[in-house]
């Protein structure tokens, strides 16, 4: 990906904010974002958010592991523990910013065919 006008060379740190799996989460990425300059002030609340909803599938996937696959409820049926939710939403969530702000294999392939002109722009043949 091309470094863009008013992409920042220094990301602050992560937001005292954040749980410690989006902190960690900020730590993994940041680096890359930087070397890149793809990212402007104002997708700092962007980046805020990838990294709290990437947290947040890390939060109940170790709730899942630890209080197991299933709950019982009251009647005493067995469901899908809650946290499944919790994670499958934040997950998608995390997929789609993470899209966003270049993260992905396919965003990044996205914008190297874009900056050499293989879109095929207005269909000149």
């Amino acid at each position: 990906m091309k470094a863009i006008d008013g992409g920042i060379s220094r990301l602050p740190p992560a937001p005292a904010w954040l749980p410690p799996e989006g902190k960690a989460e900020w730590r993994r990425v940041v680096p890359a974002l930087k070397g890149r300059r793809t990212i402007t002030k104002a997708d700092l609340p962007m980046l805020e958010a990838y990294c709290l909803a990437a947290g947040t599938v890390r939060q109940a996937q170790t709730t899942i592991a630890v209080e197991g696959d299933l709950i019982t409820t009251e009647k005493g049926d067995k469901r899908r523990h809650p946290a499944f939710q919790t994670m499958f939403q934040a997950l998608t969530e995390s997929r789609r910013l993470a899209a966003e702000l270049g993260l992905t294999p396919a965003s990044r392939n996205k914008a190297v065919a874009s900056e050499s002109g293989d879109d095929l722009g207005d269909f000149d043949l």
